[in-house]
């Protein structure tokens, strides 16, 4: 059984264990379960992803409850089928769908779940991030996965729906360490309907089409939309797709703050991002290492963040041979095809 320190990386650390024990077949044991927080252990939300593995995979659980700081997992083969998952309230439901998409590479049969919770909330990669960016880039190396987005959930109701389609799939190599020269850049803005008077959601994409426009970066379209929801709120993706990759920048809305300032939060970010030599956003380099570690290849980041430290910490403990190259103008992590 291997044994997981989950004291220092947050319910991240337990996630990705998880992950990696479902697709390895590896009995785990993760202690210290977010040890480093104010209020440590499982919160729901985590509980979720564990029960969502578990069944999946026929786990034998021990320690799933919430608070607990230690549970150990042992699965079986992921199977398809059909599930639903209740996060609740505005519990991130791409958190959990991250934690799932790794199964496609050992399915025998279609998995489809659908889920309830929060599509773009804060300390998650907003769905519209996976729509647009994650998954079209993720395809290119073999992964069949799509997004089918029910309902729009903002904190602190939620109240969002999707589902997670995955087909039994054979990887590629990830092959993301050169970008080419920008094919198009597309502003996504989505707002709920009880901010229509203030055109939140149209100030949004046509902020940032300007600003990003004014830094030579040319937006080809603006996706606005305008939905149903149980909590006001807002948020827009910045896309740049790249001959080779795509990168995704984004922000949420927040009381009391312009949508003209959102905006410029996400395009700060995509400008930064465009001007280095990295194929891949930072947030998109570390939800890649597993699929890197499972078909090999080589990929670039900005920079080694913590996540992307702690996710090549666990791939080594689970036997994967990921390396580390910072000779060049952005470091760079390689594997070899398995």
């Amino acid at each position: 059984m291997r044994e997981i320190d989950g004291s220092e990386g947050g319910g991240q650390i337990l996630r990705s264990a998880l992950a990696l024990a479902a697709v390895t077949e590896t009995p785990v044991r993760v202690t210290g379960i977010r040890g480093n927080r104010p209020t440590p252990g499982l919160k729901p939300q985590h509980l979720t992803v564990v029960e969502t593995l578990a069944e999946i995979t026929d786990a034998t659980v021990e320690g799933a409850e919430q608070g607990a700081e230690t549970i150990e997992f042992d699965p079986g083969p992921p199977r398809g089928g059909e599930l639903t998952v209740e996060i609740g309230t505005a519990g991130s439901i791409s958190l959990l769908f991250d934690a799932l998409l790794a199964l496609a590479t050992e399915l025998t049969e279609p998995l489809s779940v659908t889920a309830t919770g929060g599509t773009e909330v804060k300390w998650s990669p907003p769905l519209v991030i996976h729509e647009q960016v994650k998954l079209p880039l993720c395809r290119r190396f073999g992964l069949h996965a799509a997004i089918e987005r029910n309902r729009t959930g903002f904190y602190p109701a939620g109240g969002g729906s999707a589902t997670l389609h995955l087909q039994p799939t054979d990887l590629s190599p990830v092959e993301a360490s050169e970008r080419g020269d920008l094919v198009a850049a597309r502003c996504h803005s989505i707002a709920s309907a009880d901010l229509a008077k203030s055109e939140v959601a149209i100030r949004q994409a046509e902020s940032a089409h300007s600003q990003l426009e004014n830094q030579g970066i040319d937006v080809q379209t603006e996706q606005i939309s305008r939905v149903e929801t149980k909590s006001t709120g807002s948020a827009l993706a910045v896309e740049l797709e790249y001959e080779q990759t795509r990168a995704g920048f984004d922000a949420l809305g927040e009381r009391g703050v312009p949508a003209e300032k959102i905006a410029a939060r996400a395009v700060e970010e995509a400008v930064s991002f465009h001007g280095t030599d990295a194929a891949v956003d930072r947030h998109l380099g570390d939800q890649l290492l597993l699929f890197l570690a499972l078909a090999g290849g080589r990929l670039s980041v900005p920079a080694v963040t913590d996540h992307i430290a702690t996710s090549l910490d666990l791939l080594e403990r689970f036997g994967f041979d990921c390396a580390l190259d910072e000779s060049g103008a952005v470091p760079a992590i390689s594997a070899p095809e398995q």
